[in-house]
């Protein structure tokens, strides 16, 4: 039986989003090309020691909407994630129950708004704490804060190195904290 999602709603602390991007150019791979592998092969771009990425529900390959993973991730912030939204260009997976995030996150792979033969690839995610223990563990400690910084961080720059892209500077980190009784943001494209 699949768990329920864990929206932000439901969770305790601030409100984050948090935004990982990297740009990069001369490409050996089209976006779409770039994109398909992302989604057929997630696994080869995060880091395993950070984050063991291991399908649970649905078929073997490519994503798919509904598609479960658990997520080994170091010490102990273990969770579980659903495929909750696909398009051309991005996916979106929301936390499950016990995940220690309450949120959702954003995968997206496109053209550089501004620069030719240049891809833009980004994280984004809006979350708050599962409870107020993560809360207190991982904003006011910064336990799993760095974990979770790194395993996206070198997510993005597996990204750019499998095309043969050339970065055109090192992953960009943004956080906004907003207060406690915020629970959703969303900007699309």
């Amino acid at each position: 039986m699949s768990k329920a999602e864990q929206p932000a709603s439901t969770g305790s602390g601030p409100f984050f989003e948090r935004c990982y991007q990297v740009s990069f150019q001369h490409s050996n791979l089209s976006a779409d090309e770039l994109f398909h592998t992302i989604t057929c092969e997630m696994e080869q771009f995060s880091p395993d020691l950070l984050a063991d990425f291991e399908k649970t529900k649905g078929q073997d390959h490519c994503l798919a909407v509904g598609d479960e993973f658990k997520i080994r991730i170091l010490g102990p912030w273990n969770g579980s994630v659903r495929v909750s939204e696909m398009g051309s260009d991005f996916f979106e997976l929301v936390t499950l129950e016990n995940h220690p995030e309450a949120g959702r996150i954003r995968f997206s792979l496109r053209q550089h708004p501004h620069l030719p033969d240049t891809l833009q690839f980004e994280i984004h995610s809006w979350a708050r704490s599962r409870d107020g223990l993560v809360a207190f563990t991982y904003d006011t400690l910064g336990i799993g804060k760095q974990v979770q910084e790194q395993t996206w961080r070198t997510f993005c720059e597996r990204v750019a190195e499998y095309c043969g892209g050339l970065p055109l500077g090192p992953v960009a980190v943004e956080t906004i904290k907003q207060d406690d009784t915020k629970t959703d943001v969303r900007h699309e494209a």
